[in-house]
């Protein structure tokens, strides 16, 4: 049995959620797939797996191992690249994870120049805003959006983005103005529930007399996606606090209107993240350098 190919078959059985979709990663027959597994399984003298005819579940050890696996197939294919990009252009399979709103409106055009400059690369691009994470779940690279707490990632900077208080015409002709942020309380707010902050939206005024404020909002409306904020908003239903990377048009083109602009929120960074090693595989170096130049354009 060779112990990379069982592992590689293990993870990618769980990855997949089947024997048949494992096979279909790896391209190679289930049959196959299942003797490694077996075989493993063997090997350490436990069930990895719990198999039924609908569902296929880890066992405690199965779970424990799966990080263990993980981890080593990464450093290998890490070595790997890391000889590959002194001999030859990167390749392989590059996982990345990317936030909803801004995978779609600013990165969904790059991959395609990605791909054409690196056609040995394989890109396996997820849209989700929830915070993965990158070795347990088996990504390469993600792209988050925020002030970076410490931890044991890597971060490099790509741009960034300044959060934006506004409504729509419509809502601001039926009600008063907000001009300091405790006037919020009073108004209709579309909260972003994933924001870092949850329900106190912080605001900081260059005047020495009002400083940093922090405001807690009562939202009519929460959700987990910008763009339904945005939308809500431009139906005249309520205040948003949104990056304008999803509201700079609007902005531009009066469909939305700036609120207090002499009070601001937050300006957050757009970073490339990935795991802390010693070395940096070849593709993931290839594609942060890649997104850098192209988002400072």
């Amino acid at each position: 049995m060779d112990k990379f190919d069982a592992m590689r078959a293990f993870v990618a059985v769980v990855d997949a959620g089947s024997f048949v979709g494992a096979a279909d990663r790896l391209q190679i027959s289930k049959a196959v797939v299942s003797r490694l597994v077996a075989e493993l399984e063997e090997h350490l003298g436990v069930r990895l797996l719990h198999r039924t005819t609908r569902k296929l579940s880890l066992t405690p050890e199965g779970d424990t191992f799966l990080g263990r696996c993980r981890s080593v197939l990464f450093e290998l294919q890490e070595a790997e690249d890391d000889v590959s990009h002194r001999s030859a252009q990167a390749r392989g399979l590059l996982r990345i994870n990317v936030p909803v709103s801004y995978g779609l409106s600013h990165l969904a055009a790059l991959w395609p120049g990605f791909m054409q400059k690196y056609p040995e690369v394989n890109l396996d691009v997820t849209l989700s805003d929830r915070v993965v994470d990158l070795v347990e779940e088996g990504y390469d690279m993600a792209v988050r959006i925020g002030k970076l707490e410490s931890s044991t990632l890597v971060s490099r900077p790509l741009s960034e983005t300044r959060m934006v208080l506004c409504a729509s015409p419509g809502y601001i002709q039926k009600h008063t103005i907000p001009r300091v942020p405790e006037d919020l309380s009073h108004h209709r707010i579309l909260a972003y529930s994933l924001l870092s902050s949850g329900d106190h939206w912080i605001f900081t005024s260059d005047s020495d007399t009002k400083g940093q404020v922090s405001v807690r909002i009562a939202p009519v409306m929460r959700t987990n996606n910008g763009d339904t904020c945005r939308a809500a908003a431009l139906k005249d239903q309520g205040i948003i606090l949104q990056p304008d990377f999803l509201i700079g048009e609007d902005i531009e083109s009066g469909r939305l209107i700036e609120l207090m602009p002499e009070w601001r929120a937050d300006e957050l960074g757009i970073f490339a993240v990935y795991p802390s090693r010693r070395y940096l595989t070849a593709k993931v170096r290839l594609l942060v350098e890649y997104l850098y130049t192209q988002l400072q354009r």
